[in-house]
């Protein structure tokens, strides 16, 4: 989507106000003994007191309001009856759209205490996610944020999960453009245009670069063990910098 009125940008602000205290609702919710079902029925109800439609259950038919992730598990987790407990890498996904308007967020966090390297992992990928935003800025090419990523990645003792990629958003979910790579991709085209919208994730990994499909048809996880922590945030790139609408 590229942002062409103010009445667009108010709508986009809008829904990127109401996924964002979603999201932040159900992580401050998850705690050890609580289910991923418990978790996403909480979902369900924030979802109609923001006035707002959960994009993966209206558009995908997802079994769920929310994507949640524990542990390996790194993307399209399906909330069930698995019992969250302390020290778990735990990832909540909240995308959605309140009228015409969609944002896409998520957050990965440790429960707890937990294994310092887990702990370690997230506070990288925090620092990845905000470095690399200095390569968001119109007129830039859309390549170079992968090329950030990754090289920040490196510089932290980390991988980037190759097959997961940010995208645009705005009128839907999975707007243009269809990949923003998390590595220096060649084929990465585009550049920035002003009132372009985006979904930035950096997927930072111990060491696998690619995840798998589970036998459920929706998880993705890695085969290997190793730990991955996303940070996004839906942004609007203006001349006079971004709007984080999910912040």
């Amino acid at each position: 989507m590229i942002v062409r009125t103010e009445e667009e940008l108010e709508g986009l602000k809008k829904a990127g106000k109401a996924i964002g205290l979603i999201r932040d609702e159900l992580i401050a919710f998850t705690k050890p003994g609580v289910t991923t079902k418990e978790i996403d029925v909480l979902a369900g109800k924030l979802f109609k007191e923001h006035g707002a439609v959960s994009a993966p259950k209206a558009h995908f038919d997802f079994p769920g309001n929310t994507c949640i992730c524990v542990n390996t598990e790194v993307a399209h987790g399906i909330p069930g009856k698995q019992v969250i407990k302390e020290g778990d890498l735990v990832n909540i996904d909240v995308s959605g759209s309140v009228g015409p308007y969609f944002a896409d967020t998520g957050r990965s966090f440790v429960v707890g205490t937990g294994d310092k390297k887990l702990h370690d992992l997230v506070e990288a990928t925090d620092r990845i996610f905000e470095e690399s935003l200095e390569s968001i800025k119109v007129g830039s090419s859309i390549r170079q944020i992968g090329r950030s990523v990754g090289r920040l990645a490196r510089k932290e003792g980390y991988k980037v999960i190759k097959n997961l990629t940010g995208h645009g958003v705005g009128h839907s979910l999975r707007d243009e453009p269809e990949h923003i790579f998390n590595y220096d991709e060649k084929q990465s085209r585009g550049i920035m245009e002003e009132g372009i919208v985006l979904a930035f994730e950096p997927f930072i990994s111990t060491g696998a670069e690619q995840v798998y499909e589970q036998k459920d048809g929706w998880t993705l996880s890695t085969k290997d063990g190793s730990y991955v922590a996303q940070i996004e945030h839906t942004i609007v790139v203006t001349k006079d910098g971004l709007i984080i609408t999910t912040a």
